[in-house]
């Protein structure tokens, strides 16, 4: 019997979302949690017509992406193409051809470090510019500059590939964090999960400022102490709890932190060295795209602990499972009656509100004044 059946399991009694998760197993737990969710409300009726932020958010990992490749993407209520040239570096666009509005992700085809049009076979750089038109001596005046609707700067670490956007389609205002471990030969290669979630990013992350939701979705033995620190478009946090795990209960430490809106990390140490790099992405204002993406230190995976080292892969996922079951039908509340132990919930969404910009939001603000006033 494997190392961790044979230790006293510490972890509580099935918490109150159990019921809805006791019947998925294996696949079906898989198709569970990308799938549609059944009598799904509006975001009007939820009241999460939250705008979208904006930061660097991962499209895909690097090894979905191949030299040569083209993929067609749905993010931020977009449709993109992304490809990777001949140099082997990515390159995103929005998905229409500014010719005649062929979609470039489906029968496109790189030409070099170009994106070829399969309508008429013009030929793009990552910037948008037309760069070659093969039956036309001369290109328009205009598609000689960035023609397409939008470019995206488009970056690769932690093997994933990252596209910044931004409402108002400005450049960068800050950069990606790399990990070391990432591709490290004493670490492990990613083991990875995804989920869709039916709700916006803001409600998603405010998860790791609520404290008291531990205990009760997650059924850890007591609520966490929070050392929670914000810092410009970074937030970091070391959470204690003594956490039950199939050695009992252990005093754990869970180090965790977020560049930007979009680049989640979260190390775990004391019972298995463990690092997850959250690639998230918003579908839509509404619809969030998840990817955990686990590495962890060799000797401790492949060695006696091997079996732990599992368990927690299996622990973490079964969290974010518990999470969604809330987060697919969540309702926002603007100004929640909060209560001693709930955590800085406020102070987390004072720092949110940063990665918000442009028209939509400036919409958002008056839209929550006119609901303030009418209560």
């Amino acid at each position: 019997m494997a190392e961790a059946e044979n230790l006293h399991d510490a972890r509580t009694a099935p918490v109150l979302v159990w019921e809805q998760l006791k019947h998925l197993k294996g696949d079906d737990l898989k198709a569970w949690r990308v799938s549609e969710v059944d009598n799904l409300r509006s975001r009007e009726e939820r009241n999460i017509d939250l705008p979208m932020p904006f930061g660097w958010f991962a499209l895909c990992y690097s090894d979905e992406l191949a030299v040569g490749e083209v993929k067609p993407l749905r993010y931020f209520e977009r449709d993109l193409v992304v490809w990777r040239g001949e140099d082997g570096a990515p390159r995103t666009l929005d998905a229409y051809c500014p010719h005649l509005g062929a979609h470039l992700g489906y029968g496109g085809k790189v030409s070099g470090n170009l994106i070829e049009c399969p309508f008429h076979s013009w030929r793009m750089e990552g910037d948008g510019s037309v760069q070659e038109i093969p039956y036309s001596k001369s290109i328009p005046p205009k598609m000689k500059k960035p023609a397409c609707e939008r470019a995206y700067p488009t970056r690769e670490a932690n093997g994933f590939v990252w596209v910044w956007y931004h409402p108002e389609n400005i450049e960068p205002l800050y950069e990606l964090e790399v990990f070391e471990e990432v591709g490290h030969p004493d670490w492990s290669a990613y083991e990875k999960h995804e989920w869709i979630v039916y709700g916006p990013m803001q409600t998603i992350a405010e998860n790791g400022a609520d404290a008291a939701h531990f205990q009760y979705i997650h059924g850890v033995a007591d609520s966490p102490n929070y050392d929670i620190t914000f810092d410009g478009h970074k937030r970091t946090a070391e959470v204690h709890a003594k956490m039950g795990t199939p050695r009992g209960l252990v005093d754990g430490t869970i180090a965790y932190g977020v560049v930007g809106a979009g680049q989640p990390w979260t190390r775990f140490t004391g019972i298995c060295e463990t690092l997850l790099i959250t690639g998230v992405a918003p579908i839509a204002r509404d619809v969030t795209h998840i990817r955990f993406a686990f590495t962890q230190l060799k000797s401790d995976r492949d060695g006696d602990n091997g079996g732990v080292a599992k368990a927690i892969i299996r622990d973490i996922c079964k969290q974010l499972d518990q999470d969604k079951v809330v987060w697919d039908r969540q309702r926002y509340i603007a100004a929640p009656p909060l209560c001693a132990g709930d955590g800085p919930i406020n102070d987390f969404r004072d720092f949110f509100r940063q990665f918000y910009a442009g028209a939509e939001y400036d919409k958002y603000r008056e839209s929550a004044k006119t609901r303030s006033i009418s209560r």
